[in-house]
């Protein structure tokens, strides 16, 4: 006899398979805390970094899956802290108390071994709980995905006939933090991400993604929709333009690429106390950005987990950028010490991790009436500070980027670079920014999958400046 699960008991099955696999990676993470707790030695301390994920990876190539599979992956980070110095091993995390432990333990007693031959540091962060903090947090977020089995046909469906290559990931991530002053923090979330891109019989490209915790067949389709009329848009005789200014509007897929630069020794306290960042202008009175303008990190959308890797909490929201002006920096326990300054919870590199623009008055259906005349930038690629202190980036067109005649797409156009400084296009010159924010996914899988993404909305800029 022959039984088959419907669809629907499928799915149930996965879904009480993952959270049996959270709750059991909990529990390990948990007692070798305890474990690493009990072994900690007057003056020894100790944090203890999870990264895992359970995993569902589809390539795809001409609307065909050529590679797809699952992965169920952690690592651990365990360092150690003695004598005003500090080493590190990285571990494989199986969920296996026994062999886990079996890892860990020799590495325990190998960093102790290692770290006396290493230099003091003098700016260390120690372990230790903020006054009136109980020092512990458990965020999951459970979302609604595809089920394994039916998730090809539901991607590939709107798709049919079209040369369309794009990777899929979906599943469970998890993100822990412990440490010897009794902290714990737990993040856990269900979310998938599908980067892709449509091409035309001349080789050329539109680029798409599309993420959230919640599989939402109508919107992939609208999303698939909206690449493939600016696909049909590329088929049309390309404009050659002229370097110089124009105006400009960026999407906000192009916005993100601008936005991302900002982790690069922008809003990094130290990077500004070193003389590397343009936000040094802002924080004299030297210069201001437009008040239209305004960035945030904003972890309240439990995109990312809120600690960082020495279990500082940040604030849900953080502006750093108000109506144009400096209100804030991303502050870490390093940096703290180092100018004695209060840390907020940034990472270790004081980078963005929950980046968001607030929207603004434009009407998405107005875009192309505001822009008039001028260009429509889908995508860039290549940025690069040219000057950072200046705050001067430079980068490339990409993807979809065309040129725009009283309010009517004309032509695509051949790649350009541009060159400017942020002053000048998130400052004087930026006429409006669109109402509708997206969320611009992180994509990339090189170690495991990203989290979070950037919010951000459109911008329309005046005389953006073109170099090649």
């Amino acid at each position: 006899m022959i039984f088959s699960l419907s669809t629907a008991a499928v799915a149930s099955q996965s879904r009480t398979l993952a959270t049996e696999r959270l709750e059991l990676w909990e529990q390990t993470f948990n007692r070798l805390s305890d474990a690493l707790q009990g072994e900690c030695r007057a003056g020894e301390h100790f944090t203890l970094s999870l990264v895992a994920e359970d995993s569902q990876f589809t390539r795809m190539n001409r609307a065909r899956v050529r590679q797809s599979g699952q992965v169920v992956d952690g690592a651990v980070k365990l360092t150690w802290i003695a004598n005003q110095r500090t080493c590190y091993r990285d571990l494989p995390f199986t969920g296996n108390w026994g062999e886990d432990w079996a890892a860990v333990k020799p590495a325990l007693n190998d960093l102790r071994q290692e770290i006396d031959q290493l230099p003091e540091d003098p700016f260390i962060v120690l372990p230790q709980r903020v006054e009136g903090s109980e020092g512990k947090s458990r965020a999951v977020y459970r979302g609604d995905l595809l089920d394994r089995d039916r998730a090809i046909a539901e991607l590939l469906g709107p798709v049919q006939g079209l040369d369309f290559v794009g990777i899929y990931a979906a599943g469970l991530s998890v993100r822990a933090q412990s440490d010897s002053a009794g902290q714990r923090h737990w993040f856990a979330t269900e979310s998938f991400t599908l980067d892709y891109s449509l091409f035309d019989l001349k080789g050329q490209a539109v680029k798409g993604t599309f993420a959230d915790r919640t599989w939402d067949s109508a919107a992939y389709k609208a999303n698939v929709a909206r690449a493939q009329q600016q696909l049909q848009l590329m088929d049309r005789p390309v404009k050659a333009v002229s370097k110089g200014q124009y105006r400009t509007y960026l999407a906000p897929a192009a916005m993100s690429e601008l936005i991302l630069m900002m982790s690069w020794s922008c809003t990094s306290e130290a990077a500004i106390r070193q003389g590397g960042s343009p936000m040094e202008q802002l924080r004299v009175g030297k210069r201001q950005l437009s008040p239209k303008f305004t960035l945030r990190e904003n972890f309240s959308r439990g995109l990312v987990p809120q600690f960082n890797s020495d279990s500082e909490m940040a604030p849900d929201n953080l502006p750093l950028i108000e109506r144009g002006k400096l209100v804030n920096t991303t502050i870490n326990g390093r940096t703290a010490q180092e100018y004695d300054v209060v840390s907020n919870g940034a990472s270790d590199s004081e980078d963005l991790r929950a980046a968001e623009v607030d929207g603004g008055d434009l009407a998405e259906a107005d875009i192309l009436k505001a822009l008039d005349t001028g260009l429509y930038l889908s995508n860039l690629h290549y940025l690069n500070w040219s000057d950072r202190p200046a705050g001067r980036i430079t980068g490339m067109t990409r993807y979809a980027c065309f040129w725009v005649e009283q309010g009517e797409i004309v032509a695509p156009i051949h790649d350009l670079r541009f060159d400017d400084t942020l002053f000048n296009f998130w400052g004087d010159n930026l006429i409006a920014l669109t109402q509708k924010q997206e969320l611009v996914p992180a994509v990339d899988t090189y170690e495991h999958r990203d989290l979070g993404g950037t919010w951000t909305p459109g911008a329309l800029i005046e005389d953006f400046t073109y170099t090649l």
